[in-house]
């Protein structure tokens, strides 16, 4: 092979919806390792704006929020040259081949869907079509690019696992029509709990504000959201999760955000109260959020240059989506001018 000729590399595709903020742990846990896939991988971080619409939005604020998700992971270390980074609404590929998935999607496999009988469960008065179908959209997201890969929690498992089905049934139907995808799961990534329940994974979308930590919370309110964490009884610092969730989960971001391991920063603390861990804690997050915010701000004020940014990438992953959807169409047998 020519030394002009380079190998493709695999694609990762990661979807977010621009809706409430994005936390401490979204960003310990993946945005800030997206960073450093873009030698290895081909990147797509798409804002999954129609996803948004199973529920009721404000018009303003989704797309304020889309903006300000767009900033974030610009701010966050994605260069938007190296990586496509784009909305999911300026791509008509994802609404067409959504609909072609749904005709090879089964009732039984959406109605098992945990998303949608959590959220039926959460908007009783808005039971959508769309919410029960939502997968459909979801494996149209990633199958669109010939993904390899998709940064996944716990929590969205069985929409892998519903894409991979889809895209099986597909490619023995009709060839080698899709990519099937696998999960991707970094090495080592720490798990972030809520500062009020340690039980639970943070959450963007917790109705307790001192649950959550997010990348745009002020140094003053991050200080009082680790001033209210819970902790324990015991007053001496030590990882152990059984026994010791909140103050486990403390030590966790102390040592995300410092780089220092968590044994060391036992040794460093024994001795010392709870509040000499919550205040290190809340200092070593601002400090780590603090370059982040100052870019942030200063993207957000520039509106223009967020929407080229947009506009050019969209045009980047429409030229991908593009290729998939002729061949699926071809596949299919829908005549093509």
């Amino acid at each position: 092979m020519s030394q002009d000729v380079q190998a493709k590399k695999p694609v990762i595709f990661s979807g977010v919806q621009p809706s409430g903020r994005i936390t401490l742990g979204n960003y310990i846990g993946a945005i800030r390792n997206f960073a450093l896939l873009d030698q290895e991988y081909d990147c797509l971080y798409c804002v999954v704006d129609l996803h948004a619409l199973t529920v009721r939005q404000v018009p303003a604020e989704l797309r304020r929020q889309t903006l300000e998700l767009t900033a974030l992971y610009i701010a966050s270390g994605l260069d938007p040259q190296r990586n496509i980074i784009y909305c999911q609404s300026h791509v008509p590929q994802h609404a067409e081949l959504a609909w072609i998935l749904n005709c090879f999607t089964y009732m039984g496999e959406l109605g098992r869907m945990t998303q949608f009988k959590d959220k039926s469960a959460q908007h009783k008065d808005n039971i959508n079509a769309g919410l029960f179908t939502y997968p459909a959209l979801m494996a149209a997201d990633i199958l669109l690019y010939q993904t390899n890969l998709v940064p996944v929690g716990a929590d969205q498992k069985q929409h892998i696992e519903i894409t991979r089905d889809i895209a099986q049934r597909m490619n023995s139907l009709y060839g080698d029509l899709f990519v099937v995808p696998e999960p991707y799961i970094p090495k080592a990534t720490a798990r972030i709990m809520s500062l009020s329940d340690p039980s639970k994974k943070m959450s963007k979308s917790d109705e307790d504000e001192n649950a959550t930590i997010t990348l745009l919370d002020k140094p003053e309110d991050v200080r009082r959201k680790l001033r209210r964490a819970v902790t324990d009884s015991d007053a001496s610092i030590r990882f152990d999760e059984e026994q010791k969730p909140g103050v486990s989960n403390l030590l966790t971001i102390l040592s995300a955000c410092s780089g220092k391991s968590v044994d060391a920063l036992v040794q460093e603390m024994e001795g010392q109260g709870y509040g000499v861990l919550k205040d290190r804690t809340a200092e070593a997050i601002n400090e780590t959020f603090a370059p982040i915010q100052a870019e942030f701000h200063r993207l957000i004020k520039d509106k223009e240059y967020l929407t080229g940014v947009l506009r050019e990438n969209a045009g980047r992953a429409q030229a991908l989506a593009a290729r998939t959807l002729r061949k699926v169409y071809k596949k299919l047998g829908l005549y093509q001018l």
